[in-house]
C-alpha cells in the first residue's frame, strides 16, 4: 500500500477545487518523539509534510485547524500581502523537507495576512522549529521556537480555560526550557505539578520530568564552575 493518497479540497480563498496528498494512518505512527512532541518516523513519508494544503491557484495555504470560511476583508487582506505574488506551483505528490518548508511558510504567510487566530499561528511556527530540527539547523531551529512559545502564551492569555490547559502549560515550560529558559520553564512546569485542580496525568508527569531535568543540569553547570584550575600548593 502506498502511503500517500490524494484528496480534493476548496480553497477558502478562492474557491477553486484542487488535490492534496495525505499520509495513510497506518503510516503516522512515530517510533519516538521529542519531549516537544517532534515525531520521528520509520517510513521515509514524514506526516509533518504534508499537514498544509496550498491552492495551486491563489497560493493560500492552510492547515485542517484553520478557519472554515474568510470574510471578503480577510481575502482582500491576503490578496494586497500575499497572492499578488503568488506564482502558481503545485505541492501534490511527495515533498521534500525544503517543498514542505515552503508549505509552512506560506501557510504562516496566510495566517498573518488574514488574522488567524494565536492558536493556529503558534502549532506552524512550532512545526517550522521542528523542520529545522530535522535538517540540523539549530539557530533557525531556536529562533521559531522563540516565535512559537510567544505564541503559545498569547494562546494561554487568551483561550487558556477553553484549551488543554495543561498541555499548553507543559509546551510553554518545555520551549522556555529548550532556549535556556530554564527558571522561567521550572515555573511554568511547578504551576502544573502544584495545581490540584490539574487532573492530567501524563503532563504532570512530564512536568516532573523535566523539572528534574533542569535541577540536574543546573547541578552539573555548578559542579563544572567549582572544579579546580589546576592551581599549585606548596606542601
Amino acid at each position: 500500500m502506498e502511503p500517500l493518497y490524494e484528496t480534493k479540497v476548496q480553497c477558502i480563498c478562492c474557491e477553486t477545487s484542487f488535490m492534496t496528498s495525505r499520509v495513510r494512518p497506518s503510516f503516522k505512527k512515530a517510533v519516538k518523539s521529542d519531549t516537544d512532541f517532534c515525531g520521528y518516523y520509520k517510513a521515509d513519508i514524514n506526516p509533518d509534510y504534508y499537514v498544509v494544503r496550498v491552492c495551486p491557484t491563489c497560493g493560500y495555504a492552510s492547515t485542517e485547524n484553520g478557519t472554515e470560511r474568510l470574510s471578503d476583508k480577510q481575502k482582500l487582506s491576503y490578496y494586497e500581502n500575499v497572492g499578488s505574488r503568488w506564482v502558481a506551483r503545485e505541492f501534490s505528490g511527495e515533498r521534500s523537507l525544503q517543498q514542505a518548508m515552503a508549505t509552512y511558510k506560506l501557510a504562516l504567510l496566510s495566517a498573518q495576512s488574514v488574522g488567524e487566530s494565536p492558536r493556529v499561528i503558534a502549532g506552524i511556527l512550532h512545526h517550522i522549529a521542528w523542520l529545522y530540527r530535522y535538517e540540523g539547523n539549530h539557530a533557525q531551529e531556536q529562533r521559531f521556537l522563540r516565535f512559537a512559545l510567544q505564541a503559545y502564551v498569547k494562546v494561554f492569555e487568551g483561550e487558556g480555560a477553553e484549551l488543554n490547559g495543561a498541555k499548553l502549560m507543559y509546551l510553554i515550560g518545555e520551549l522556555n526550557r529548550r532556549i535556556g529558559e530554564r527558571a522561567e520553564a521550572v515555573r511554568w512546569f511547578s504551576r502544573i505539578v502544584n495545581d490540584k485542580r490539574i487532573m492530567d496525568a501524563a503532563m504532570i508527569r512530564a512536568s516532573r520530568e523535566q523539572w528534574q531535568l533542569i535541577r540536574e543540569e543546573q547541578e552539573t553547570s555548578r559542579m563544572l564552575e567549582q572544579e579546580p584550575h589546576g592551581e599549585l600548593t606548596s606542601a
